[in-house]
């Protein structure tokens, strides 16, 4: 996503069964080619995985004192 991916919207290179398209291309954002999945991040399911990175991208927003 050129200005990043905000917290809580699905990545647009997610394809319908949550693989990534740009996998192995040198496109790929190098966040993503660090990201090394474990049973603790990605759980037993791919709804265990989404609230756990949910949990991580809310911990790790940055917000704006109003």
């Amino acid at each position: 996503m050129p200005n990043g991916k905000p917290a809580g919207v699905r990545c647009v290179q997610l394809t319908l069964d949550n693989r990534c398209q740009l996998f192995g291309k040198p496109e790929r954002p190098t966040v993503c080619g660090h990201l090394q999945p474990s049973l603790d991040m990605c759980g037993a399911s791919n709804e265990e995985a989404f609230l756990f990175l949910t949990y991580l991208e809310q911990a790790t927003s940055f917000t704006t004192p109003t």
